[in-house]
Formats: C-alpha cells, structure tokens, sequence
C-alpha cells in the first residue's frame, strides 16, 4: 500500500442494497487486512433512488439497513459456522473466509442528515454519528438527541462521538472558490433536476418525522427540508467557500459551537475543472488542516482514536489490530 498510517474511511455502504451482507462483511474484512488495520466502515440507508435504482421495497429500508449491519458485525465477531434467519436475509451457514484486522471489529460511522431515528439508533449502538452539512443551529439539536440518548443508555455522549462533512472549496481567490462552490449545487439537482421528488423520495421511504417535516413546510411552518438555496447555504455555512484565510474562521466557527472530533470535506462536485480541484485538495492540506488541528486541540476535540472510545456499546475496548499493545 502506498499509505501507512491513514486511515481508510467509507460513507459508506447502503446496507438496504445488500443482497448478501455476509459478503459485504468480508469485502470490508479484506480491506482492513490489507491495510493493516486501518479501515472505518460507515454504513448508510442509501437514497430514495437508490432503492428504486436496485429494485429494493422502499418501505422496508430501515428494517434492512438494521439486519444487515446485525449480521456484518456478527460475521465479523463470532466465528462460523452459524445460522442467521432474518427478516430479510436467511444464510442456512455463515462461515466467513475472512474476517477483520481489527478486534472486536472496525470502527463503524453512521453519516446522515436530520433523520432523528437514524441519530437515536446511532447513539443507542454508541457509534459517532456524522452530520453532513447539516445548519450549526440544526447539528446541535442533533447532538442534544444524541447526548440524551447516551445518557438514556449508559455513558456521555462528547466530541468523540461527533463528526461533521463540510461541503467546502478552497481557491487561491473569492472568486474563483464561489465560482466553483456553486457546482455543489450540482448534486442537489440545481442545475440538472436529477433529484426528482418521485425519484429521490419514493413512498414509504421517508420516517413518519420527516414526513412531518414535509406538512408542515407545504402549509408554510418551515424551510424546505429538501435544502436552501446556494445563497443561503454560504450565508449559514451549509457550504463554505473562499482562499484558507477566509475559510479557516469559519470552520473554527462550527468547530467552536458544535464541537465535533471527525471533520470530512466534500471538496468539489459538478462540473469543477482537475486543476482546481488539486489547488483545492493542496490547500486544504497545506493550510487549512495544519490550521484546523491546532484549534482542535485548543478546544479538547479528542477523536474516537486520541480517546481510546469503545468501538460501540456491546464491545467495551477500542479497535486494535489483532496483536497489537494497547
């Protein structure tokens, strides 16, 4: 491998698509072992699309989603052979030929974006949640569910178990980053209509609270749950753009009152030119994250890994490769 010491980070596999989480568990397994040790598995619901797109039952996503991860994580923890008969998924033997790096297993993400039972279920597993782009005002009451169901569950919720993805591309001027930051927009929909709401929302696949949300943005109560305009997204730090020394106050901005210890970049989307995109990339590392870490250290922003945090709530000690000294 040509890295050594980073850390290999999927958000993540829509486990709703999975035919065969058995093997999904031992794709991921190979993944730790060749790199050894160092893969962080996330797991999503997948889109409305999505299910669509693959022919999966839409009303059935989260009943999925929760079997599949029971049976990755139990093919990556007890050994073979056993009999899983599910709901959704029947495996008359599972005997998985290979198995993680890591012990108990690999740590596992959660990324989502405002649905309350994703981040109750995350909290209840003692997984870090991932809020991606989510308002700052809107990612604290994510947290204030999560700390409480923490509590609820038997431990604190704190920096440790919260991450943020940030939309967010950085330029050598204005400009150029506004110009380029506007292609976000891209993957919404803005420019293209790909996210159709018979597509991307297809019945039954939405929770009944974000339904909900759905009422009472029709009748006029709230903002689109769909998502801002480019313009509000740069002015509520949904999307951050600009040269390192624009950028860095903001990002210490959500840092300081939302205090999470996983920071991602969603550096570029659309129609972004390579050249932009690697300036983009060199000065997210060159300026930004040197700048970022130091202000995390500052604020006592201890990731999953500095705090040693257990791997979830049914395995007490943190992810290690086998073998290796505490």
């Amino acid at each position: 491998a040509t890295t050594k010491r980073v850390k290999l980070v999927l958000l993540g596999n829509p486990l709703p698509l999975a035919d065969n989480p058995v093997r999904l568990a031992e794709e991921l397994s190979m993944i730790d072992m060749v790199s050894g040790g160092r893969l962080v598995s996330g797991f999503v619901r997948g889109g409305g699309q999505e299910q669509l797109a693959t022919g999966v039952n839409p009303a059935y996503n989260r009943e999925r989603f929760e079997e599949a991860h029971d049976l990755v994580v139990k093919a990556w923890t007890r050994p073979g052979p056993f009999r899983w008969e599910g709901t959704h998924y029947q495996h008359r033997v599972v005997n998985p030929w290979a198995v993680p790096l890591q012990k108990p297993h690999p740590r596992v993400w959660i990324p989502g974006v405002l649905s309350k039972e994703t981040i109750v279920w995350a909290a209840k597993k003692r997984y870090p949640y991932i809020a991606l782009s989510t308002e700052i005002e809107a990612t604290k009451k994510i947290w204030e569910t999560y700390d409480r169901v923490a509590e609820e569950t038997g431990y604190a919720g704190g920096p440790e178990y919260r991450g943020y993805l940030q939309r967010c591309h950085i330029a050598e001027t204005e400009e150029k980053a506004l110009e380029n930051a506007r292609q976000f927009m891209w993957m919404q929909g803005e420019f293209t209509g790909l996210a159709h709401p018979v597509w991307s929302s297809p019945s039954g696949y939405f929770s009944p609270s974000y339904r909900t949300a759905f009422v009472e943005y029709a009748v006029g109560r709230r903002s689109n749950p769909r998502g801002a305009a480019f313009e509000d997204q740069i002015r509520n730090q949904q999307i951050v753009a600009g040269t390192p020394k624009t950028v860095i106050p903001k990002l210490r901005r959500l840092l300081e009152e939302t205090r999470p210890s996983i920071m991602g970049f969603w550096a570029a989307d659309g129609f972004v030119s390579s050249e932009d995109t690697k300036t983009c990339i060199r000065l997210l590392g060159q300026e930004v994250l040197p700048a970022l870490r130091d202000i995390g250290k500052e604020l006592g922003l201890w990731s999953p890994f500095e705090a040693n945090a257990p791997v979830s709530i049914d395995f007490a000690e943190p992810a290690r490769p086998a073998g290796a000294v505490a």
